[in-house]
């Protein structure tokens, strides 16, 4: 009997905020990206055992990591 484990990593665009870039200095969308590490079990996704948050540079494609009140504020402030 085979038993196939492991771990994918998945990629969800959250929200777009344009700001100036800290890296290039050129105000461009930013893509506010969350990164979860899941847990798979004969290849089906079971549960996330680590979930990330990072901002990504539409330009440079520079990245910085956010925290989730970082990102939660994002989304309130698209909202309005």
């Amino acid at each position: 009997m085979f038993l196939l484990f492991g771990s994918r990593v998945s990629q969800q665009i959250v929200n777009v905020v344009a700001f100036v870039c800290g890296y290039c200095h050129v105000d461009a969308p930013q893509h506010v990206v969350k990164s979860s590490n899941k847990f798979t079990l004969f290849f089906v996704p079971l549960f996330s055992f680590s979930t990330k948050y990072h901002n990504e540079c539409t330009n440079c494609g520079g990245r910085t990591a956010l925290t989730p009140e970082q990102v939660q504020h994002s989304l309130r402030l698209a909202r309005n």
